[in-house]
């Protein structure tokens, strides 16, 4: 019988890429990640590590192994429904994570909605970026993340999660209240081609966007401010100091000097709901999800 604590030190190995980065999310040594595998290898009677230059990498036998390991979770979350059937109202405790604007905007109502429907429900919110909150998910340490969609994410063919779009966050361009675009309705962004950029940080998620949104348009930015927040960058633009590209969703501080233009070409970022397979079917982070679903459109309106 396959020892499924080993197995799971396997599918850490595969999710995080090394024996080292896994065995630090277990809590383990490497030396003692190491011998879960090698003593699972030896109960197979396959091979399930190779050396890669200084490193290792998954053999065949691994991979096919591995294609099961999902499918064996995904099991058992249903099987988990499936023990508490005859309990159809969300109780208990529900895990979620999201980054700073969906934690505004979405899961801070949802929470406070599910809490007046549901009083034996329990919600709990954690702060995380889009690759900590899928970490977060396949270590069982959340059950219900709102991400954003990057390149960077598991596909969406990835059998150990089930990721559902959500909504679409336009950008809005954000000039001073003084731009000879301030009072359009609706901008081209090759009209601020040739204007100083504020962008966000190289590492965060939204940059590709905002830099594949200009370059949609005929050209590249001149970025020359970096900010990680949005209301850093609202409050550069406020001083005269470049123009940015900001999600719709993002609340800035009020009574800044600044116009929010829609653009005619509809740059914009995709939001997620994302659980491990099987476990959308639980009633609370089911209801979780209803309540995600019914404030989406409202949020970006």
């Amino acid at each position: 019988m396959i020892d499924l604590r080993r197995l799971h030190v396997l599918r850490a190995v595969d999710h995080y890429g090394t024996v080292t980065a896994a065995a630090r999310a277990l809590h383990f040594t490497p030396s003692a990640a190491s011998q879960q595998i090698r003593q699972l290898a030896r109960d197979l009677g396959v091979d399930l590590l190779e050396p890669q230059g200084r490193g290792v990498r998954l053999t065949p036998a691994a991979r096919s192994l591995l294609t099961h390991a999902d499918a064996i979770q995904a099991h058992w979350e249903r099987a988990e429904l499936d023990l508490r059937a005859d309990r159809t109202d969300p109780a208990g405790l529900l895990r979620t994570s999201g980054f700073p604007v969906a934690i505004s905007v979405l899961l801070a109502p949802m929470a406070a909605h599910l809490r007046e429907r549901h009083p034996k429900l329990c919600v709990r919110i954690q702060e995380a970026e889009v690759t900590e909150s899928f970490d977060l998910l396949f270590e069982g340490e959340i059950d219900l993340a709102v991400v954003e969609a990057t390149p960077h994410n598991p596909p969406l063919s990835d059998a150990r999660f089930d990721q559902q779009p959500l909504l679409d966050d336009p950008f809005d361009l954000v000039v001073p209240d003084t731009h000879r675009l301030a009072g359009c309705t609706h901008v081209d962004l090759r009209d601020a081609a040739r204007e100083e950029w504020i962008a966000p940080v190289p590492d965060s998620p939204c940059r590709p966007h905002v830099l594949s949104a200009c370059g949609a348009s005929g050209f590249t930015p001149d970025v020359v401010h970096h900010a990680m927040d949005w209301n850093v960058m609202a409050h550069l633009v406020a001083n005269g100091l470049g123009v940015a590209l900001i999600p719709r969703l993002a609340h800035l501080t009020p009574h800044l000097p600044i116009s929010r233009v829609r653009c005619t070409d509809d740059p914009h970022r995709k939001l997620l709901t994302c659980t491990r397979s099987g476990g959308h079917e639980r009633p609370a982070v089911a209801a979780a999800l209803r309540e995600l679903r019914a404030l989406a459109p409202t949020a970006v309106a």
